[in-house]
């Protein structure tokens, strides 16, 4: 299992990282055997998986579920588990007690929150205080979706690029060991990779940050829309979809089961 440590050479080494999101035992299994360096158990799983159109209704219970089937599957691979909305912004304690009940079910490496008030600062010194690693996010960040005009890019005035900038190293100076980017100009993207210590994740920020984020629905192709930032390496529903198909045909036509798919008194 790659560690804090690792991550920090391979910033320094140039060497990409890479993150998928996944929910699910084989998912966190297959991701491990096909050599993902990071997991996140993403707060997606409201959309990707609940079948809501925000992650605003995902709440502890979820993600600790599945994060603790993913970690079944991928136990030798660095987790990482979205604090959902509401678990980290009504107070510090409730904050440290969010995130502990995270860390002991789930046995993730470290949490991610999104956000770069001065709050959310304040929470990843505590967590840190702690002796829990914590992730950043900014840029697009899904949580506060109703706060943006949907999901579109970020930061695309001046003003927005310099703020997000001073964003993401008040993030790395309260000790952040990793910050994810999303939904950003690529230039802007690259100037936030090289401004601060600790390595970027981009998703939709460009070529240029340390390491990818891509949630495993998308590139699978299982997801019903996707964005300009998503490579699809399989046209996974379409085959799903045609397999089902099949199996009703058969089915129907008493093709299945045939005599190799059941018991006999010798078996």
């Amino acid at each position: 299992m790659k560690m804090i440590g690792d991550f920090k050479k391979m910033k320094k080494t140039e060497e990409k990282i890479t993150m998928l999101t996944a929910y699910e035992y084989i998912a966190g299994l297959l991701a491990e055997q096909s050599g993902i360096d990071i997991i996140l158990v993403g707060d997606s799983l409201g959309m990707v998986v609940q079948g809501q159109k925000t992650p605003i209704g995902v709440g502890l219970p979820d993600v600790i579920y599945h994060a603790k089937a993913v970690r079944k599957g991928a136990k030798d691979t660095f987790l990482i588990v979205d604090m959902p909305y509401m678990t980290y912004h009504l107070s510090i304690n409730e904050a440290k007690a969010n995130a502990a009940e995270i860390m002991i079910k789930t046995q993730a490496n470290a949490v991610k929150i999104e956000g770069d008030s001065a709050g959310r600062i304040d929470v990843i010194r505590a967590l840190i205080d702690c002796e829990i690693p914590v992730c950043g996010h900014i840029g697009l960040t899904p949580q506060s979706i109703n706060m943006y005009d949907g999901y579109t890019v970020q930061a695309k005035g001046k003003k927005e690029q310099e703020k997000l900038v001073e964003s993401a190293i008040a993030i790395d100076a309260a000790g952040a060991f990793m910050l994810v980017l999303e939904c950003i100009p690529e230039e802007l993207g690259k100037k936030i990779s090289k401004e601060i210590s600790i390595p970027v994740i981009g998703i939709g920020a460009g070529r240029f940050t340390d390491g990818q984020v891509l949630v495993w629905h998308d590139i699978l192709g299982l997801c019903e829309k996707t964005p300009k930032f998503v490579k699809q390496y399989l046209n996974l529903k379409k085959m799903i979809s045609e397999s089902i198909k099949e199996y009703v045909s058969d089915v129907k036509e008493c093709q299945f089961p045939e005599k190799t798919n059941v018991y006999y008194p010798m078996d």
